[in-house]
């Protein structure tokens, strides 16, 4: 089992940027995929990103350059830098690792998860 634990969130005004953090602690090795979804109160949880252990990234299409995934094995951390945000991007941010398939964009494919980190765009 892999335990994350993701940081960064908070209150920042529409087109402003910030970046989310997730450390995970547990595994044996860091050789798994780290993903990033995201909740906004009342929809489903939502696919935003993710980074295999070579640094391979995959994003979700509404993410349209403005958010980047990366990781640093050494410190088993990831991260997700979001820039000019939205109103729309309000949402409790969740961390994953460690997947069962090769389709990412599932919930269902990632087996670790973190408690989620609040993120709130002012407008």
């Amino acid at each position: 089992q892999v335990q994350l634990v993701e940081s960064g969130g908070g209150l920042v005004q529409a087109g402003g940027s910030l970046r989310l953090s997730c450390t995970a602690s547990g595994g044996t090795s860091n050789n798994y995929v780290m993903g990033w979804f995201r909740q906004a109160p009342g929809q489903e949880r939502e696919f935003v990103a993710a980074i295999t252990s070579g640094g391979v990234t995959f994003y979700a299409d509404f993410v349209k350059g403005r958010f980047t995934i990366s990781r640093n094995n050494a410190k088993n951390e990831g991260y997700l830098q979001l820039n000019s945000l939205k109103p729309e991007d309000t949402a409790v941010y969740f961390c994953a690792a460690r997947v069962r398939s090769y389709d990412y964009t599932r919930q269902s494919t990632f087996i670790n998860w973190g408690q989620g980190t609040q993120l709130t765009v002012s407008s």
